[in-house]
């Protein structure tokens, strides 16, 4: 987790980080990291689409291409205390937070060593001790998860962190986004919801989901703020989101912030997304985020085309060494299992506490 990109440009707003932060000394420095965040997430996600196609992971492969900009800002905005709820496209968010390529790995191929112990696949996963909050496959159930998470702490009189999920346009029209933000904004809770409006909720388009201009007009309605930028470009991602971020620890309350862009791939490697308008793909929508800020790296003179093929190339060798040996940790044994439903195995009657 780092100084998030925001707290340069706005002086008026500060905030402390913690000791496990690593310290960004310019806006240049917070933006190549949260650059090497999403150019890892990428190749990690690459690799796990490999995986998939060869038969190695079971269960559904969802890749967050195009999204990295957008999901990377909140990870690298938040810090230690936070709370965190990703969603299926969020893998740069996720090691922007803290969560290790060998977590993810190891949850993806079944290991019994994972977070999951094995016990279930990809997205499924996290350390809330940690305040990685494992993601509910149902669309907006984390947005009322991560409400209820921070209206605890202020029953608890506790102050000064900050709770933030990810959702798609299509979740924001479900219940329990309304229900969960709802609360949040009647509470005055800081919490922060970003929206990926990737144009489509699966193969479903904007102008099928929601009647209202533009998705922020939501925000309106809920009596919050609201944030939009383009979801493409990772310097803008990176004020925006940290703007919201510090207006939500500062006691400003809900934040809305709706990233604009286009989903680079199907609703999971088994969608071939042939919906998807040409039109679209080739707009600005359809920018791909981490060329865009490629661009801007070189430009600025931060990195040099060869800069860049050696950080990818360094981080492929990584993501490769962690496969091969998650491969050799082998697959959970379910007679040795000792999962319950409940959150501790004393909830049970004394004879039906596994052994």
């Amino acid at each position: 987790m780092a100084i998030c990109y925001a707290s340069y440009f706005m002086t008026s707003i500060s905030t402390s980080p913690s000791p496990n932060q690593i310290s960004a000394e310019s806006p240049a420095q917070a933006f190549l990291q949260a650059f090497d965040t999403m150019l890892l997430a990428r190749l990690l996600d690459e690799k796990f689409s490999n995986l998939y196609r060869g038969g190695k992971i079971h269960g559904g492969v969802f890749l967050g291409k195009g999204q990295e900009a957008f999901s990377v800002a909140i990870g690298q905005c938040l810090k230690s205390g936070d709370v965190f709820a990703p969603l299926i496209r969020d893998q740069a968010g996720r090691l922007a937070f803290g969560e290790s390529v060998l977590d993810a790995v190891r949850t993806y191929m079944g290991s019994p060593l994972g977070p999951m112990r094995g016990r279930d696949g990809n997205v499924h996963r996290g350390r809330p001790r940690e305040g990685l909050l494992p993601m509910i496959s149902h669309l907006g159930a984390m947005l009322p998860v991560v409400a209820g998470t921070l209206f605890a702490r202020k029953i608890k009189g506790e102050s000064g962190s900050v709770g933030a999920t990810c959702i798609g346009d299509g979740g924001t029209s479900t219940g329990a986004f309304h229900e969960g933000l709802n609360m949040a904004a009647v509470e005055k809770l800081p919490l922060v919801v970003l929206i990926a409006n990737n144009q489509y909720a699966y193969s479903t388009p904007n102008d099928r989901q929601f009647a209202c201009k533009n998705l922020l007009d939501k925000a309106i309605g809920y009596g919050v703020a609201g944030h939009a930028v383009d979801g493409t470009d990772l310097e803008g991602c990176l004020k925006v989101v940290g703007v919201a971020v510090d207006a939500a620890r500062a006691g400003g309350g809900p934040q809305i912030i709706v990233g604009d862009l286009l989903r680079l791939a199907g609703h999971g490697e088994h969608d071939t997304a042939e919906y998807v308008s040409t039109s679209l793909k080739s707009s600005p929508l359809g920018r791909d985020c981490i060329e865009v800020a490629s661009e801007k790296a070189i430009a600025e003179g931060w990195l040099t085309a060869e800069d860049i093929e050696n950080k990818r190339k360094k981080a492929s060798a990584m993501i490769n060494e962690t496969v091969i040996g998650v491969q050799k940790e082998g697959s959970p044994d379910p007679w040795n299992e000792d999962w319950t439903a409940y959150a501790t195995a004393s909830l049970l009657p004394s004879e039906e506490v596994p052994s």
